[in-house]
């Protein structure tokens, strides 16, 4: 057999095989021991808010539903009452009719002391017109206080637009950290399935409880993730359509490749005014949606029949299911506008623009005729929000939501499990080994190099974090070679001790 030569050592293609794999360990551990606060409050706040509509109606119950009747009184009777509790000079922003027997109708009326895009929603019997309360609501999405507090805590922690950064960098960072945990889990698997190790396998595919310390820990961790991963990246992507900055990048692409929601002009000039149909595609978190515009006071007074009148009109044109929104004109020139807001499947969000004057429709949209993107927009938001397919929706978010928090704890878990036990100053594991990119390839890096600038430019908040983990590791990287530097300068220093002491001794 023919010696290796020196020139081309045989080791040189091993020495580069994992470094991706170390790499993705790397950026895992990085991602999981920084963001991991934030996404595990974004997760349990998520988690909480899918169970806000249960919530909602158990805490507003009163508010809510009426004693069950056979017939309605006209909405103007509904509107003339509420008018009458709230006092004069108000203005109505919107009513939405009771949408089922049992339900109240909502007469939501201008406050600008609640802030921006909440109203004051009156409550009313819809059989009796007895008022059953009152409470401020926020954005076309409706919610009451209870969700609002809930929503809030998820978007911002009641920070305003600042704390609106942890909410962009949880979502931004939670899809990277899945796909690098979903890479670090298939070489784990097929490792396990190259040694022919079953119960390794069924440890990535299940909880294996029989398992003590870090090894069940990571089970939990692993088996979790896989089983999550697909609700999480969903979570990612769509959580990221709200941000400000990842979220602006994306409404930017939307209308540079024509996947813009179509808008109902309430123009009654010829002007292209956008009134509904595309606006308020994420108010239910808030963000990019907005309550609808109080309607002008030069206008005049609007008369409560009028409401009756248009929704007649709706009804024959494309308004056909119990969920429905009535708004007035928001000024001199401007249409009623009537929508949809049935946002469970199959998605209700027609809507139509009527002048006052003459009862003419003066446009529509229809969701039937929305483009495809446009429709998976609209669906990704509501499946988001557990709205799309009702309990079984949110209980799916729950025990995502749940997963993903599980998944942070349990990271965190392991890497205290890691610890040194004979060294009790140190409380957590070992960083993962550095050096993965200069064991990569030339075309490694300029992968690894280009996406990273792709992905931060797009989405902001991961360009500044990954920077500061480069920042971070330079930093550790400094502080190990300086700990090794006087180590060996102790060892070296240690022997020439000794020689002279015993040279000393000697004489």
């Amino acid at each position: 057999m023919r010696p290796t030569s020196p020139t081309r050592p045989a080791t040189r293609p091993r020495a580069r095989a994992g470094w991706f794999g170390q790499l993705l360990l790397r950026l895992h551990f990085y991602a999981g021991v920084c963001v991991g606060p934030f996404i595990l409050v974004a997760a349990t706040s998520g988690a909480l808010y899918a169970l806000t509509p249960q919530l909602e109606q158990l805490v507003y119950n009163h508010e809510l539903h009426a004693p069950l009747a056979r017939a309605s009184l006209p909405l103007a009777e509904q509107i003339e009452a509420t008018d009458a509790y709230i006092g004069q000079g108000a203005t109505i922003v919107a009513v939405r009719p009771a949408p089922n027997p049992g339900d109240t109708t909502r007469v939501m009326y201008a406050d600008a002391t609640l802030g921006e895009s909440k109203t004051r929603a009156v409550f009313v019997d819809p059989a009796t017109a007895e008022i059953r309360g009152e409470l401020p609501v926020y954005g076309t999405s409706g919610s009451l206080p209870l969700r609002t507090w809930i929503s809030d805590l998820h978007r911002s922690l009641h920070l305003g637009d600042a704390g609106r950064l942890y909410s962009e960098l949880a979502a931004s960072w939670l899809g990277v950290v899945a796909l690098a945990g979903l890479g670090l889990w298939v070489t784990r698997y097929r490792r396990a399935r190259r040694a022919r190790r079953s119960s390794r396998e069924r440890d990535l595919l299940r909880p294996n409880f029989r398992a003590n310390g870090f090894a069940r820990t990571r089970s939990l961790h692993a088996s979790t993730g896989i089983w999550v991963l697909a609700g999480a990246l969903f979570l990612s992507a769509t959580g990221i359509t709200w941000s400000q900055y990842g979220g602006a990048n994306f409404t930017e692409l939307r209308a540079a490749v024509g996947w813009t929601t179509p808008s109902l002009s309430t123009s009654l000039d010829g002007d292209a005014e956008a009134g509904a149909g595309g606006a308020g595609e994420h108010a239910g978190h808030g963000g990019h949606g907005a309550g609808a515009p109080a309607p002008s006071a030069e206008r005049g007074e609007l008369s409560p029949g009028a409401y009756d009148s248009v929704l007649s009109v709706a009804h024959e044109v494309n308004v056909n299911t119990g969920l429905v929104e009535i708004r007035p004109p928001t000024e001199p020139g401007a249409a009623w506008v009537v929508q949809e807001i049935q946002r469970s499947f199959p998605t209700e969000v027609d809507a139509v623009a009527i002048d006052g004057a003459t009862m003419q429709v003066t446009d529509r949209v229809d969701f039937a005729e929305f483009g495809l993107m446009a429709k998976l927009s609209r669906w990704g938001i509501d499946l988001h929000m557990g709205s799309l397919f009702g309990l079984a929706n949110q209980l799916v978010l729950f025990a995502v939501a749940v997963g993903i928090a599980g998944m942070v704890v349990w990271g965190y878990v392991m890497w205290w499990q890691r610890r040194p036990r004979r060294d009790p100053s140190r409380l957590v594991g070992d960083v993962p080994p550095r050096g993965a990119l200069r064991r990569a390839p030339w075309w490694g890096v300029a992968l690894v190099l280009t996406g990273a600038a792709v992905i931060g430019l797009f989405l902001p908040l991961i360009g500044v974090a990954l920077a500061g983990f480069v920042v971070l590791d330079l930093g550790l990287g400094l502080v190990e070679r300086r700990k090794s530097r006087a180590r060996s300068s102790a060892e070296t220093a240690t022997p020439a001790r000794e020689g002279a002491r015993h040279g000393v001794t000697s004489r």
